[in-house]
């Protein structure tokens, strides 16, 4: 049986209204993804993301 893992934006405070999420096979793709979504949907640049904001995301990634 093989694991995935998720992030669902809505699940970040602020972004309640975002349907964005991304499912993949391992964590690093899923930042990939994460990082994708936020540069496109919100305009985000994730190189400004302090290690704050990254272990806050951290938690928000989920197995599958």
């Amino acid at each position: 049986m093989s694991t995935a893992y998720s992030y669902a934006c809505r699940d970040c405070e602020g972004m309640e209204d975002c349907p964005g999420k991304v499912v993949a096979a391992t964590e690093d793709e899923v930042w990939k993804l994460m990082e994708l979504h936020a540069v496109v949907a919100h305009g985000e640049d994730p190189s400004s993301w302090d290690g704050g904001t990254r272990e806050y995301l951290k938690t928000l990634i989920t197995r599958e």
